[in-house]
């Protein structure tokens, strides 16, 4: 098969190890920036990495303001709140420290702060006309990817739909990746995120956008993420493991610029929405059942086989039940009345497009019946 045409430009610097957040004054000074607003929530300042990352700043000359507010699945409201602040502080650099949600209040604080008007105006692809901050990327999870990414996830505060704002200029002049800010996650993140990270690899791979780049980094994202969730479950102290889970989730989250996501995240998105349930969970409930279904198609299936042993439904269902994670949506209040509503909100999610079955609105309520 001849390989699918792409037009890769690398726009983020990685840069990788433990230890790495040390280098994080340095690095901000070669961006030519003296005030830096650092974007987290509230568990990362306790932590200690707000401060931690203030003070090397503050040692490289660089005056810092930290907005610890954000909350999970940022809405336009919390855009706006990072927004008020970083106006006010006039900063000339953004870092968003913490998981998916840190930095997606940083990119949207971004978009308003440089060109104005309101997240809604920025949903799709390169619409923001104005230059961007510059934004240093610090993942604390192993999980989103969202460090490799130019996108915003930014939920509407009174429609509730999750808006994919991307723009090339949005993506992160850095990200510092150091494995060991990941040690601190609670059980449950580390499941959750994990999780996440493991249905990117697997759904950037099979998506009809993919391609032989976003192809090299789903497997090898993969094979760190699958060689290594067990051991951070087991063994949440082990450096090797979880330095192999943050770069497998940067690597998916590369992977995801070139060839988008599916059906599981469609699906998951609106169990988020209605039930709260949180994404990594919902996403790991959908995940096998739309692996089983995209396998029919027997190329997705041998590119399945490519990814290894561990690139099965049942492997994931394993994986969860290891994790303590729900494997049916009863468990998390879903009822059979509930599966038109949510198969109508799936329908309308971007990812679906991407899938490589396409699906039909009775496949969505299928596939929801199916993890029940």
């Amino acid at each position: 098969m001849t390989p699918a045409a792409f037009d890769h430009q690398p726009r983020t610097r990685l840069v990788f190890g433990a230890g790495c957040l040390g280098r994080l004054g340095e690095l901000a000074s070669e961006l030519r920036c003296g005030r830096a607003l650092i974007v987290c929530d509230s568990g990362i300042a306790r932590a200690g990495y707000a401060r931690r990352a203030s003070e090397m700043l503050a040692a490289a000359g660089i005056a810092v303001q930290v907005y610890d507010q954000v909350r999970e699945n940022p809405s336009t409201t919390d855009v706006a709140a990072c927004v008020e602040v970083a106006r006010h502080f006039a900063c000339d650099l953004i870092i968003g420290v913490g998981g998916g949600s840190s930095m997606d209040t940083a990119k949207g604080c971004n978009f308003i702060l440089t060109n104005g008007g309101r997240m809604q105006d920025y949903w799709g692809w390169a619409k923001a006309s104005k230059p961007m901050l510059p934004l240093i990327a610090i993942p604390t999870t192993a999980g989103t990817g969202s460090e490799c990414q130019s996108y915003a996830l930014i939920s509407d505060e009174q429609t509730h739909v999750k808006m994919a704002c991307g723009d090339p200029k949005a993506a992160a002049a850095i990200a510092l990746l150091d494995p060991e800010l990941t040690l601190s996650q609670p059980q449950r993140v580390t499941v959750c995120t994990g999780i996440d990270a493991i249905s990117h690899a697997l759904e950037s791979a099979v998506c009809t956008k993919r391609n032989a780049l976003s192809s090299m980094h789903s497997r090898e994202a993969f094979a760190l993420l699958a060689s290594s969730f067990s051991t951070v479950l087991s063994q949440p102290a082990n450096l090797e493991a979880r330095s192999a889970m943050q770069l497998g989730a940067a690597y998916a989250g590369i992977a995801i610029e070139g060839s988008m996501l599916g059906a599981a995240h469609s699906l998951a998105n609106p169990l988020t929405a209605r039930f709260g349930v949180i994404h990594g969970e919902a996403v790991g409930l959908m995940l096998p059942h739309v692996m089983a279904f995209n396998a029919a198609d027997p190329q997705v299936a041998a590119i399945y086989q490519t990814l290894g042993a561990h690139a099965t439904p049942e492997q994931i269902t394993a994986w969860l039940n290891e994790a303590g994670m729900p494997t049916r949506l009863q468990e998390r209040g879903v009822a059979e009345a509930d599966l038109e509503e949510l198969a109508a909100m799936a329908a309308k999610q971007w990812t679906a497009q991407f899938n490589p079955r396409p699906l039909t609105p009775e496949d969505f309520s299928a596939l929801y019946r199916a993890a029940l």
